[in-house]
């Protein structure tokens, strides 16, 4: 069952408050309980949901980076 865009926000709302407020172990609407090991596993888990979110919105994250440079002149 793949999630919908409006989920996945409310699930990485959620943990970025959970985050922001030191709490490692939060139970979700259904009642089942989540616990990370360390603010790094929840770092991963955050940027996991922010791609997800970013590719269901159509968004691509760039492979590609261009720089234009100069001496000012």
């Amino acid at each position: 069952m793949a999630l919908t865009l409006d989920q996945l926000t409310k699930a990485r709302d959620a943990l970025l408050e959970a985050r922001a407020g030191g709490v490692r172990e939060y139970r979700d609407q259904s009642g089942e309980t989540v616990s990370y090991k360390s603010d790094a596993e929840q770092a991963r888990a955050f940027a996991a949901l922010d791609r997800e979110i970013a590719e269901l919105a159509g968004r691509r994250t760039p492979h590609t980076l261009y720089f234009r440079t100069s001496k000012g002149l």
